[in-house]
C-alpha cells in the first residue's frame, strides 16, 4: 500500500534522486537539491514500506493560482497510481488554500487530463512565463505542455455578473 504524506527534510536527497533520474531521461527539468530543500514544504511524497517511491509538489503562484511540479514516481512503481494520488493530494492542498486554478507543464499531458485537468495555453500563467520560464535554456524551444483545473468549478474565462 502506498501512503502520500507532506515530504519531511530527511526525504530531500529521495527527492532529488527521483527528480535527477527522470531529468536525465529528459523528461522533466534538473531541480538542485538546494531548490528542493528550500521548497520541501511545497513537496509531498509516496512511500511503499518505508521508500520513497514519488513526489510531487503544489507551489503556490498568487492568490488564485498555483503549479503542480517536480512530479516524479519510481521507474518501478509506475502504472500503479502513484502519480496520480500525488497529484489528488495537491490538488486537494490547493482546495484547502482556497485556490481557483493548478496549471501544470508537462511531457505527458493525456496523464494530467485523466486527472481531470485540460489542455491549456501557457499564456494563461504569465506569472510562470515571465518569472521561470524566461530563465529556463529550454524557453526558446518548449515542449511542455500546459495543463489547468478549475477547482471552483466555474468558468474563468466568463465574467461572473452580480444581481442588483
Amino acid at each position: 500500500m502506498v501512503r502520500v504524506e507532506p515530504a519531511r527534510l530527511s526525504d530531500a536527497a529521495a527527492i532529488h534522486d527521483l527528480v535527477t533520474y527522470w531529468a536525465d531521461h529528459g523528461d522533466m527539468l534538473h531541480r538542485p537539491i538546494a531548490e528542493i530543500y528550500e521548497a520541501i514544504r511545497d513537496f509531498k511524497v509516496a512511500r511503499h514500506e518505508g521508500r520513497v517511491v514519488g513526489t510531487g509538489s503544489l507551489h503556490i503562484m498568487g492568490s488564485d493560482l498555483a503549479e503542480v511540479r517536480s512530479l516524479a514516481v519510481a521507474a518501478d512503481a509506475q502504472l500503479h497510481g502513484v502519480g496520480a494520488a500525488i497529484v489528488a493530494a495537491c490538488v486537494a492542498d490547493a482546495r484547502t488554500f482556497g485556490l481557483e486554478r493548478v496549471f501544470a507543464l508537462t511531457y505527458k499531458p493525456g496523464f494530467f487530463e485523466k486527472q481531470g485537468f485540460r489542455v491549456a495555453n501557457v499564456m494563461e500563467f504569465p506569472q510562470k512565463v515571465w518569472n521561470e520560464c524566461v530563465r529556463c535554456p529550454f524557453f526558446t524551444n518548449c515542449k511542455e505542455v500546459a495543463v489547468v483545473q478549475d477547482l471552483n468549478g466555474a468558468d474563468l474565462s466568463v465574467p461572473m455578473t452580480r444581481d442588483a
